[in-house]
């Protein structure tokens, strides 16, 4: 079941979709208005929505496999791979309706349809890249000496804690973990840009992760995710409690 926090993050996508199907719907082109006034805007939208879940698929796919990629190619990567789906949407509703279109044309069709997903992924990286700019912790990264350890689907991957294991190091992120050599303080020397601090002698976790506080047996717990605690001990209890920690 989706929470609260995450249906919240869908709805300014979801409003997207919306705007952007319902403004094309009103230009109608292509000669979607053929389709008529409910018709054009449920293919519109339609389209819109398959090409944002195709685009959110890619991108995650991108993040995991080709994190390094230059943002200039895997935005052009991106619009020809979401056009093919849409391609393949607008050739069936053209089958389904009566009206196929011929073979010939079809490479007018993909590089009309290609038009559109540039513009959208255009707008998209766009956005990020301003609210990047808007945020100055945005572009806080732990240093290399850290990521470069990390397996690549988790370079970019937010960083959620630190955890100590003998002399191995396990790193928790909203993708996953892995568990690396390295040593608790050289790890906390490469996330000082970071807003984080250690909680315990084997763990360091970073602020923005913690969702909530628990108490028990005397001692206090971050609960970061639902499956993932970070304990505090006495001697980092005192610091954290007085920086609003919890």
């Amino acid at each position: 079941m989706m929470t609260r926090e995450r249906l919240q993050s869908l709805l300014p996508s979801v409003a997207a979709v919306l705007a952007l199907g319902s403004f094309l719907s009103i230009l109608g082109p292509y000669n979607s208005h053929q389709f008529g006034v409910p018709g054009a805007w449920f293919y519109w939208t339609g389209l819109m929505a398959l090409g944002w879940v195709s685009g959110n698929l890619f991108s995650w796919l991108f993040e995991r496999y080709l994190p390094d990629w230059p943002r200039a190619a895997t935005g052009l990567a991106l619009s020809i791979l979401v056009s093919l789906p849409v391609f393949i949407g607008v050739t069936l509703i053209q089958a389904l309706i009566g009206q196929p279109f011929p073979i010939s044309v079809a490479p007018i069709v993909f590089f009309l349809v290609w038009v559109i997903s540039a513009g959208v992924v255009t707008i998209s990286i766009l956005a990020d890249r301003r609210s990047q700019s808007g945020d100055p912790t945005s572009d806080a990264r732990p240093a290399r000496a850290l990521t470069d350890k990390l397996p690549p689907r988790l370079r970019r991957a937010r960083l959620l804690a630190l955890e100590a294991e003998d002399h191995y190091l396990r790193v928790h992120t909203d993708r996953g973990d892995a568990l690396i050599l390295m040593r608790l303080s050289d790890a906390i020397a490469a996330v000082e840009v970071l807003d984080g601090a250690r909680t315990h002698r084997s763990w360091w976790v970073a602020r923005e992760a913690v969702q909530t506080a628990e108490r028990g047996d005397g001692r206090a717990r971050l609960v970061l995710t639902d499956t993932l605690t970070a304990p505090v001990s006495r001697t980092y209890a005192p610091k954290l409690r007085e920086a609003g920690w919890y």
